[in-house]
């Protein structure tokens, strides 16, 4: 890359706050979402609370659940209303030019793919990016179907830019992306999943961030490509919030804490030293094979690298369909959060000031949720016994929660998929909720829990 491409005045200052001009849409959004906070907090402090209060009068034994649920529900309220600010002046990093664009290395790790693989690749060779500074590798690691014919038809189409690799047997994921890594020539080194398309202007946009030489990891933003049936839907929506709301917020202060294995772009100098370790990362004895992106993320961090977030770079995926196939994606990303959250503990105080405290805070409020919720169901079901009503107040709260935060959805999609997340809520309340406990305690678990 260019001295003049990685000059960190030509991007820094819109990644993290930006002043453009806002169209009436967004306008008349930010003051529905202004809002909808003033609504949830005067629910929260003038109908919960009160309601809390009376039950620890009548019921002293609960105060031990009660107290840290006002505790948190307070703490939460603060961070949700940074969490917005920083939504609201989020700004993409500019894209790479076309003269100045990085050489770039694009690793596609595929097991059983099929013929989607293809797409996977077709997408990438089709994509806006010079071609003489282009590299795709794609490792087939040890496919039983016809996956590799696949990617050998790749090859032949395009056959100055796609490298086909390959493990004679199954060994992960990690040894498939190490296997690229090994073989990458570029400055900036892409992973993308073998189930996942890009968009034509995303190896720019990812390129772009790292004219700023503290940026370790650019994390893509990350929609559903098959969009029919009722759980792709829903996480659809889900998905929106979780890059487009959080990884905004996140990016401000260069934490995003996962920059996700479908779209991420690596700094080639800055993992090179870390591949090692990440490769035989051990958790409680075990062998890491899950969570491999996460991982990642959390040495760049303790590297002392930022790690970011592009919205202009979007990637499609395949997502589960069924409701067994969504279980075993979520115990696998739960397990592989438990571990990460415990290391990023030990990284967080590595990180610079204020950045450190504010991801202190953002961590300790979003893992209370965990205890806070399951105290919450406890709660629930002792008020049910004297308070039949109670379960009506509740559902209706959890509407009212998720559809206000549902509204941030419309920045990015102005449509009625926001109506989805609101289903989910009810979803993940009632055929979710034994998820993360089960993850915690089979945490060790080493399978992919994938085909």
């Amino acid at each position: 890359m260019s001295n003049e491409a990685l000059d960190p005045a030509a991007a820094v200052p819109e990644a993290r706050f930006g002043r453009a001009a806002v169209d009436p849409f967004d306008a008349l959004l930010y003051a529905a979402v202004s809002v909808a906070l003033l609504a949830v907090l005067a629910y929260d402090f003038t109908a919960l609370v009160p309601r809390f209060t009376d039950i620890v009068r009548q019921h002293e034994e609960l105060r031990l659940f009660v107290y840290p649920s006002l505790l948190w529900l307070t703490m939460g309220a603060v961070l949700l209303v940074f969490r917005t600010l920083l939504w609201m002046f989020y700004r993409p990093f500019a894209p790479a030019t076309l003269d100045q664009a990085p050489r770039l290395s694009v690793v596609i790790p595929a097991y059983n793919e099929g013929a989607m693989v293809l797409r996977s690749i077709a997408s990438v060779a089709e994509a806006d990016y010079p071609k003489e500074r282009l590299q795709i590798m794609v490792v087939d690691d040890g496919s039983r179907d016809d996956t590799w014919s696949h990617i050998q038809a790749a090859s032949r189409r395009y056959p100055q830019l796609v490298t086909p690799l390959r493990h004679e047997r199954n060994l992960g994921k990690r040894a498939a992306l190490a296997l690229g890594f090994a073989n990458a020539v570029g400055e900036i080194i892409v992973t993308l999943d073998s189930d996942s398309v890009i968009e034509r202007g995303a190896l720019l946009a990812l390129a772009g961030p790292f004219r700023d030489p503290k940026v370790g990891a650019v994390a893509g933003k990350v929609l559903v490509y098959n969009r029919r049936g009722l759980i792709p839907r829903m996480l659809h929506a889900r998905y929106v919030l979780s890059f487009d709301f959080l990884r905004s917020a996140e990016s401000a202060f260069g934490n995003v804490f996962c920059c996700p294995g479908a779209l991420t772009a690596l700094r080639a100098a800055a993992i090179r030293p870390l591949i090692a370790r990440w490769k035989t990362q051990r958790f409680l004895g075990a062998t890491c094979t899950i969570g491999e992106d996460r991982a990642m993320t959390n040495y760049l961090l303790e590297a002392g690298y930022d790690t970011v977030y592009q919205n202009s770079a979007v990637v499609r995926t395949l997502v589960p369909d069924r409701y067994r196939k969504l279980c075993k994606m979520l115990l696998r990303w739960d397990r592989s959060y438990v571990r990460e959250e415990l290391r990023f503990a030990r990284i967080v105080w590595k990180r610079p000031w204020p950045t450190r405290w504010i991801a202190l805070y953002d961590r300790l409020v979003t893992n209370l949720r965990y205890p806070i919720y399951y105290a919450s169901l406890f709660l629930l079901v002792r008020m049910l016994a004297f308070d039949p009503w109670t379960l009506a107040r509740m559902l209706g709260a959890v509407g009212f929660m998720s559809a206000c935060n549902m509204l941030y959805f419309l920045r990015s999609e102005r449509s009625l998929g926001f109506l989805w997340g609101v289903v989910y809520s009810y979803f993940a309340m009632f055929g979710l909720f034994w998820i993360f406990p089960y993850a915690v305690l089979t945490v060790r678990a080493r399978g992919w829990l994938t085909r």
